[in-house]
């Protein structure tokens, strides 16, 4: 009896702990379509001097990312989000980080030096956060193709999940 009570707890522990660590997600958390708020757009000038604009990436997903230099999350998260750039951009993916350093381009741009990002980066303001009420980092958006919010997370994200969300995005036209 000692040894099938042994036997079910660890049965029990495999399942409920060690399987999760395997990979498994947690569920979406992406809302409704209707349930979704029109991001506020933004118009503002990237590393290499271009104009980017959330309106222009309409018709795409768009993986919009408030981070900083000095955030260990946002260091953390960037890998995984150049990883999904490159990896769906074909399929509609836009990303797009908003770096909040109060030195703005002067600390960024060293930054990018030593840790380049594909992706286009912007130097956030109060005028791009206050409508999207950042007040933490990271913060990360995701941002279906008709504009609208359709996930926001503070802090680090779960890489499978938000992966499992943004090809669920893609996936809806």
């Amino acid at each position: 009896m000692r040894a099938a009570l042994a036997l079910l707890i660890a049965a029990w522990f495999v399942v409920a702990c060690v399987l999760p660590a395997r990979g498994q997600t947690a569920p979406s958390a992406i809302a409704a379509g209707s349930q979704r708020r029109v991001a506020p757009d933004f118009s503002l000038t990237d590393a290499a001097g271009g104009r980017v604009t959330l309106s222009g990436c309409k018709g795409r997903v768009v993986l919009l990312d408030f981070w900083a230099t000095w955030c260990t999350g946002c260091k953390v998260e960037i890998p995984w989000y150049i990883e999904f750039d490159r990896k769906y951009a074909a399929q509609g993916l836009t990303s797009i980080g908003a770096a909040m350093d109060d030195e703005g381009w002067a600390k960024v741009k060293p930054y990018l030096a030593e840790h380049p990002i594909p992706y286009s980066i912007v130097v956030g303001n109060p005028d791009l956060v206050q409508p999207y009420d950042i007040k933490n980092l990271p913060v990360t958006l995701l941002i279906d193709r008709h504009g609208r919010i359709a996930d926001a997370h503070t802090g680090v994200v779960d890489k499978g999940t938000w992966e499992q969300e943004i090809r669920q995005l893609l996936r809806e036209r």
